[in-house]
Protein backbone atom coordinates (compact mmCIF):
# COMPACT_ATOMS: atom_id res chain seq x y z
CA UNK A 1 0.00 0.00 0.00
CA UNK A 2 2.89 2.39 0.70
CA UNK A 3 3.99 2.07 -2.97
CA UNK A 4 0.45 2.96 -4.05
CA UNK A 5 0.57 6.01 -1.81
CA UNK A 6 3.90 7.12 -3.27
CA UNK A 7 2.68 6.78 -6.84
CA UNK A 8 -0.54 8.66 -6.03
CA UNK A 9 1.56 11.41 -4.44
CA UNK A 10 3.58 11.60 -7.65
CA UNK A 11 0.43 11.65 -9.80
CA UNK A 12 -1.03 14.45 -7.68
CA UNK A 13 2.13 16.49 -8.33
CA UNK A 14 2.16 15.64 -12.04
CA UNK A 15 -1.45 16.77 -12.48
CA UNK A 16 -0.97 19.87 -10.36
CA UNK A 17 2.13 21.07 -12.21
CA UNK A 18 0.69 20.14 -15.60
CA UNK A 19 -2.22 22.45 -14.77
CA UNK A 20 0.27 25.23 -13.96
CA UNK A 21 2.24 24.65 -17.17
CA UNK A 22 -0.68 24.72 -19.62
CA UNK A 23 -2.07 28.14 -20.61
CA UNK A 24 -5.45 27.06 -21.99
CA UNK A 25 -7.84 28.07 -19.22
CA UNK A 26 -10.30 25.22 -19.70
CA UNK A 27 -7.64 22.48 -19.76
CA UNK A 28 -5.76 24.15 -16.89
CA UNK A 29 -8.90 24.29 -14.75
CA UNK A 30 -9.91 20.70 -15.48
CA UNK A 31 -6.47 19.30 -14.70
CA UNK A 32 -6.33 21.25 -11.45
CA UNK A 33 -9.75 19.85 -10.47
CA UNK A 34 -8.45 16.35 -11.14
CA UNK A 35 -5.32 17.09 -9.11
CA UNK A 36 -7.51 17.95 -6.13
CA UNK A 37 -9.35 14.65 -6.57
CA UNK A 38 -5.96 12.89 -6.62
CA UNK A 39 -5.06 14.64 -3.38
CA UNK A 40 -8.25 13.30 -1.79
CA UNK A 41 -7.21 9.85 -3.00
CA UNK A 42 -3.92 10.37 -1.14
CA UNK A 43 -5.81 11.35 1.99
CA UNK A 44 -8.07 8.28 1.87
CA UNK A 45 -5.20 5.91 1.11
CA UNK A 46 -3.27 7.40 4.02
CA UNK A 47 -6.20 6.83 6.35
CA UNK A 48 -6.42 3.19 5.26
CA UNK A 49 -2.70 2.69 5.86
CA UNK A 50 -2.83 4.24 9.34
CA UNK A 51 -5.96 2.21 10.19
CA UNK A 52 -3.98 -1.05 9.86
CA UNK A 53 -1.19 0.47 11.99
CA UNK A 54 1.24 0.86 9.14
CA UNK A 55 2.86 4.02 7.85
CA UNK A 56 3.56 5.96 4.67
CA UNK A 57 6.11 8.58 3.71
CA UNK A 58 6.53 11.36 1.18
CA UNK A 59 9.37 9.81 -0.82
CA UNK A 60 9.28 10.49 -4.57
CA UNK A 61 10.83 8.97 -7.68
CA UNK A 62 9.74 11.36 -10.40
CA UNK A 63 10.73 14.11 -12.78
CA UNK A 64 8.56 16.99 -13.92
CA UNK A 65 7.25 16.75 -17.48
CA UNK A 66 9.25 19.69 -18.87
CA UNK A 67 7.77 19.48 -22.36
CA UNK A 68 7.26 22.22 -24.94
CA UNK A 69 3.71 21.32 -26.03
CA UNK A 70 0.39 20.48 -24.41
CA UNK A 71 0.10 17.07 -26.08
CA UNK A 72 3.54 15.92 -24.91
CA UNK A 73 2.53 16.71 -21.32
CA UNK A 74 -0.82 14.97 -21.70
CA UNK A 75 0.75 11.89 -23.32
CA UNK A 76 3.10 11.56 -20.34
CA UNK A 77 0.18 11.93 -17.94
CA UNK A 78 -1.77 9.18 -19.72
CA UNK A 79 1.13 6.76 -19.31
CA UNK A 80 1.52 7.61 -15.62
CA UNK A 81 -2.20 7.17 -14.94
CA UNK A 82 -2.32 3.81 -16.73
CA UNK A 83 0.80 2.55 -14.94
CA UNK A 84 -0.66 3.15 -11.47
CA UNK A 85 -3.90 1.21 -12.07
CA UNK A 86 -2.42 -2.17 -11.13
CA UNK A 87 -1.41 -0.83 -7.70
CA UNK A 88 -4.88 0.11 -6.48
CA UNK A 89 -6.41 -2.21 -3.86
CA UNK A 90 -9.41 -4.43 -4.65
CA UNK A 91 -11.64 -2.51 -2.27
CA UNK A 92 -14.48 0.00 -2.44
CA UNK A 93 -11.86 2.77 -2.21
CA UNK A 94 -9.79 1.16 -4.95
CA UNK A 95 -12.85 0.96 -7.20
CA UNK A 96 -13.65 4.63 -6.56
CA UNK A 97 -10.11 5.71 -7.46
CA UNK A 98 -10.14 3.59 -10.63
CA UNK A 99 -13.40 5.11 -11.85
CA UNK A 100 -12.06 8.62 -11.18
CA UNK A 101 -8.92 7.82 -13.18
CA UNK A 102 -10.98 6.31 -15.98
CA UNK A 103 -12.95 9.54 -16.32
CA UNK A 104 -9.71 11.55 -16.27
CA UNK A 105 -8.30 9.40 -19.08
CA UNK A 106 -11.50 9.92 -21.08
CA UNK A 107 -11.18 13.69 -20.64
CA UNK A 108 -7.52 13.72 -21.74
CA UNK A 109 -8.39 11.52 -24.74
CA UNK A 110 -11.04 14.05 -25.79
CA UNK A 111 -8.51 16.90 -25.55
CA UNK A 112 -5.96 14.93 -27.59
CA UNK A 113 -8.50 14.41 -30.38
CA UNK A 114 -8.53 18.14 -31.18
CA UNK A 115 -5.23 19.23 -32.72
CA UNK A 116 -6.02 22.89 -31.97
CA UNK A 117 -5.45 22.10 -28.28
CA UNK A 118 -1.78 21.32 -28.95
CA UNK A 119 -0.44 24.74 -28.03
CA UNK A 120 3.13 25.67 -27.15
CA UNK A 121 4.14 25.40 -23.48
CA UNK A 122 6.50 28.15 -22.27
CA UNK A 123 6.47 27.33 -18.54
CA UNK A 124 10.02 25.90 -18.63
CA UNK A 125 11.78 28.26 -21.08
CA UNK A 126 13.59 30.26 -18.34
CA UNK A 127 12.61 33.55 -20.03
CA UNK A 128 12.09 35.29 -16.65
CA UNK A 129 10.09 38.18 -18.10
CA UNK A 130 7.11 39.92 -16.52
CA UNK A 131 5.65 42.93 -18.25
CA UNK A 132 7.87 45.94 -17.49
CA UNK A 133 9.55 44.69 -14.33
CA UNK A 134 13.25 45.55 -13.99
CA UNK A 135 15.72 42.68 -13.64
CA UNK A 136 16.30 43.21 -9.91
CA UNK A 137 12.55 43.03 -9.32
CA UNK A 138 12.31 39.81 -11.34
CA UNK A 139 15.23 38.41 -9.33
CA UNK A 140 13.42 39.19 -6.07
CA UNK A 141 10.19 37.67 -7.40
CA UNK A 142 12.03 34.53 -8.58
CA UNK A 143 13.65 33.92 -5.18
CA UNK A 144 10.34 34.46 -3.41
CA UNK A 145 8.45 32.04 -5.66
CA UNK A 146 11.00 29.24 -5.33
CA UNK A 147 11.11 29.52 -1.55
CA UNK A 148 7.38 29.97 -0.99
CA UNK A 149 6.24 27.27 -3.45
CA UNK A 150 8.36 24.79 -1.50
CA UNK A 151 7.00 26.11 1.80
CA UNK A 152 3.38 25.69 0.66
CA UNK A 153 4.07 22.16 -0.63
CA UNK A 154 5.71 21.33 2.69
CA UNK A 155 2.81 22.73 4.72
CA UNK A 156 0.21 20.82 2.69
CA UNK A 157 1.98 17.53 3.37
CA UNK A 158 2.89 18.21 7.01
CA UNK A 159 -0.65 19.26 7.94
CA UNK A 160 -2.10 16.32 6.00
CA UNK A 161 0.22 13.93 7.85
CA UNK A 162 -0.89 15.30 11.23
CA UNK A 163 -4.54 15.46 10.21
CA UNK A 164 -4.55 11.75 9.36
CA UNK A 165 -3.34 10.93 12.87
CA UNK A 166 -5.30 13.31 15.11
CA UNK A 167 -8.41 12.22 17.00
CA UNK A 168 -9.21 15.81 17.99
CA UNK A 169 -12.03 17.27 15.85
CA UNK A 170 -10.95 20.89 16.44
CA UNK A 171 -7.39 20.05 15.36
CA UNK A 172 -8.70 18.19 12.31
CA UNK A 173 -10.74 21.23 11.22
CA UNK A 174 -7.83 23.65 11.65
CA UNK A 175 -5.51 21.36 9.71
CA UNK A 176 -8.08 21.22 6.89
CA UNK A 177 -8.32 25.02 6.75
CA UNK A 178 -4.54 25.34 6.61
CA UNK A 179 -4.27 22.65 3.91
CA UNK A 180 -6.91 24.41 1.79
CA UNK A 181 -5.14 27.76 2.16
CA UNK A 182 -1.77 26.27 1.20
CA UNK A 183 -3.31 24.62 -1.88
CA UNK A 184 -4.48 28.06 -3.02
CA UNK A 185 -1.08 29.63 -2.38
CA UNK A 186 0.77 26.82 -4.18
CA UNK A 187 -1.57 27.24 -7.14
CA UNK A 188 -1.03 31.00 -7.21
CA UNK A 189 2.76 30.75 -6.97
CA UNK A 190 2.95 27.83 -9.42
CA UNK A 191 1.03 29.73 -12.08
CA UNK A 192 3.30 32.74 -11.58
CA UNK A 193 6.40 30.54 -11.94
CA UNK A 194 4.98 29.13 -15.19
CA UNK A 195 4.37 32.67 -16.48
CA UNK A 196 8.02 33.49 -15.75
CA UNK A 197 9.18 30.27 -17.46
CA UNK A 198 10.73 28.89 -14.25
CA UNK A 199 8.22 26.20 -13.25
CA UNK A 200 9.85 23.40 -11.26
CA UNK A 201 8.97 20.85 -8.58
CA UNK A 202 9.53 21.70 -4.93
CA UNK A 203 12.36 19.74 -3.35
CA UNK A 204 11.50 16.55 -1.47
CA UNK A 205 10.64 16.49 2.22
CA UNK A 206 12.84 14.70 4.71
CA UNK A 207 10.80 12.63 7.16
CA UNK A 208 12.02 14.80 10.07
CA UNK A 209 10.04 17.62 8.44
CA UNK A 210 6.65 15.92 8.78
CA UNK A 211 7.01 13.49 11.69
CA UNK A 212 6.18 15.97 14.44
CA UNK A 213 7.01 14.88 17.97
CA UNK A 214 6.37 18.21 19.71
CA UNK A 215 3.23 19.88 18.31
CA UNK A 216 3.56 23.01 20.45
CA UNK A 217 7.12 23.67 19.28
CA UNK A 218 6.08 23.01 15.68
CA UNK A 219 3.24 25.53 15.97
CA UNK A 220 5.36 28.19 17.68
CA UNK A 221 8.04 27.79 14.98
CA UNK A 222 5.31 27.82 12.33
CA UNK A 223 3.89 31.10 13.62
CA UNK A 224 7.38 32.61 13.42
CA UNK A 225 7.64 31.38 9.80
CA UNK A 226 4.25 32.91 8.97
CA UNK A 227 5.44 36.21 10.44
CA UNK A 228 8.55 36.01 8.27
CA UNK A 229 6.42 35.22 5.20
CA UNK A 230 4.30 38.30 5.96
CA UNK A 231 7.42 40.44 5.97
CA UNK A 232 8.58 38.92 2.67
CA UNK A 233 5.21 39.66 1.07
CA UNK A 234 5.26 43.22 2.39
CA UNK A 235 8.82 43.79 1.15
CA UNK A 236 8.01 42.33 -2.26
CA UNK A 237 4.84 44.42 -2.53
CA UNK A 238 6.85 47.56 -1.80
CA UNK A 239 9.73 46.64 -4.12
CA UNK A 240 7.76 45.60 -7.22
CA UNK A 241 6.60 48.42 -9.44
CA UNK A 242 3.53 46.64 -10.72
CA UNK A 243 0.18 47.59 -9.21
CA UNK A 244 -1.48 44.22 -9.88
CA UNK A 245 1.39 42.24 -8.32
CA UNK A 246 1.67 44.61 -5.36
CA UNK A 247 -2.03 44.18 -4.60
CA UNK A 248 -1.67 40.41 -4.88
CA UNK A 249 1.17 40.27 -2.36
CA UNK A 250 -0.74 42.56 0.01
CA UNK A 251 -3.65 40.12 -0.32
CA UNK A 252 -1.37 37.16 0.54
CA UNK A 253 0.11 39.14 3.43
CA UNK A 254 -3.32 39.61 5.02
CA UNK A 255 -4.12 35.92 4.54
CA UNK A 256 -1.00 35.08 6.55
CA UNK A 257 -2.52 37.04 9.46
CA UNK A 258 -5.41 34.62 9.67
CA UNK A 259 -3.12 31.60 9.28
CA UNK A 260 -1.42 32.75 12.47
CA UNK A 261 -4.78 32.92 14.25
CA UNK A 262 -5.63 29.41 13.05
CA UNK A 263 -2.30 28.10 14.30
CA UNK A 264 -2.84 29.73 17.68
CA UNK A 265 -6.00 27.64 18.04
CA UNK A 266 -3.78 24.55 17.91
CA UNK A 267 -1.92 25.78 20.99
Amino acid sequence: MDKTYQKKHELWLSLTFASFAIDDEEIKSKLYDFSQIAFRHMKWLGQEIVKIEQNYNYDREMLLYKEDSVFKILDALVKEIKDIQKLYPDTVLGDRIKTDDTYLLEYISMVLEDETNNKEVTAFNMAREWKDLAQEQIDALTLFLFEESYKEYELILVYAYMQTRTKDIAQYDVFQDLIDESHFHLKSFGNMMAKLGILSLPRELHELTYIIKDLNKFIVDGIAEEEAAKEMCKALSDAIKDEELSKFFDFINYQENYHIELMKKLL
